[in-house]
């Protein structure tokens, strides 16, 4: 099953535990219902920030949707785990197409403040790109290619081993500039 099912699935299950509805998890989460159900049926491949803002909806971390069993002790992650992946669309005008590959970094850490990611990057500048916000502070360290981050109304351009870190509170998104693609390490903390 692929990662966004897996997670659209545990939507449902922790908005069924709860015994709310579509549209109060549409309502706590400030999401629309539409969507909710897109997510949940797995026809939509999401972006991270409404899977935020539906985590805080139903009062859990992002990595209670992106997890399996969690554990206490200390998470290694090896470099040949890549069976961990979750596609997403990036906020790019066409939701039906993975702009990102997400390979958790800390999958399964129980109680995590931090959620790091590797992250491959295949979208290129889309003239109809969504910026997103959200509670919390994002760090973004690229490995390979150029990306251009867009922070409110700035742009930022990154090529391989510069950093940035932002509040991502501001409105942001981010793309490569090359075909080719680009590989980040992206590290995001959203307070709980």
């Amino acid at each position: 099953m692929e990662k966004y099912n897996y997670v659209g699935a545990k939507v449902r299950q922790l908005r069924e535990e709860r015994e709310m509805k579509l549209e109060d998890l549409a309502h706590s989460s400030q999401c629309c219902v539409e969507l909710i159900e897109q997510i949940e049926n797995g026809s939509l491949i999401p972006s991270l920030s409404p899977l935020l803002q539906i985590s805080r909806g139903l009062g859990v971390r992002l990595g209670t949707l992106l997890d399996g069993a969690e554990q206490d002790g200390p998470i290694i992650t090896t470099y040949d785990s890549s069976h961990n992946v979750m596609r997403f669309s990036g906020n790019t005008s066409n939701n039906n197409r993975p702009a990102l590959e997400f390979y958790s970094l800390a999958a399964d850490k129980k109680d995590r403040h931090m959620e790091p990611f590797l992250i491959d990057i295949k979208s290129l500048n889309d003239k109809n790109i969504n910026l997103s916000s959200h509670e919390g502070e994002e760090f973004i360290f690229v490995l390979e290619g150029e990306i251009e981050i867009v922070y409110g109304k700035d742009k930022f351009n990154l090529k391989k081993g510069d950093s940035i870190y932002y509040d991502s509170v501001v409105p942001h998104n981010l793309y490569s500039t090359k075909e080719d693609g680009a590989k980040i390490i992206a590290i995001i903390y959203t307070p709980f």
